[in-house]
Order: C-alpha cells, then sequence, then structure tokens
C-alpha cells in the first residue's frame, strides 16, 4: 500500500529533508524543536479562539482615562491670547 505524499512531497523527498534536519541541528536538538513548534501551535490555536483584546502599549506610557481631563473642558478652560 503506498504511502500518500503529504503537500505534494513524497516518501523519498520527506526522508531527505528529515536527514538534513538532522545534519543541520543534530539528533539531541529535535525533541527541544518539537517542543518549541507544537508551544507556538497551541499559542496561536489559544489566540485565535480567545476574543479578548491584547493592550499591547507599555505601562509606563499608558494614559489612565479617568485622570486625564477631557479635550472639549480643556478647550472650554483655554485662555484666548490676542496678538497686536
Amino acid at each position: 500500500m503506498p504511502i500518500p505524499a503529504i503537500g505534494g512531497l513524497g516518501m523519498g523527498e520527506l526522508i531527505v529533508i528529515l536527514v538534513i534536519v538532522l545534519l543541520v541541528f543534530g539528533a539531541n536538538r529535535l525533541p527541544q524543536i518539537g517542543e518549541g513548534v507544537g508551544k507556538a501551535i497551541r499559542n496561536l490555536k489559544r489566540g485565535l479562539n480567545t476574543d479578548e483584546e491584547i493592550e499591547v502599549t507599555p505601562k509606563d506610557k499608558q494614559v489612565a482615562s479617568r485622570t486625564a481631563p477631557a479635550a472639549k473642558d480643556e478647550v472650554s478652560d483655554a485662555e484666548v491670547v490676542e496678538r497686536r
């Protein structure tokens, strides 16, 4: 029974790719790489399933909306300066 091709790659091509990966990274490093890829996929799936918005502004750059005066209030409190 023939093994089905994955993404257009046959079994021979997959074996060649695996040998090249083993030569580049080494057998000891492959489990770490697999674990990292697995965690990345899990985090991606978790991120796609949640509807929460992620705050990306650093804490030191954030402005509290309650303490900051509204722009409308600032304009009404502004002084008019006439130039001559």
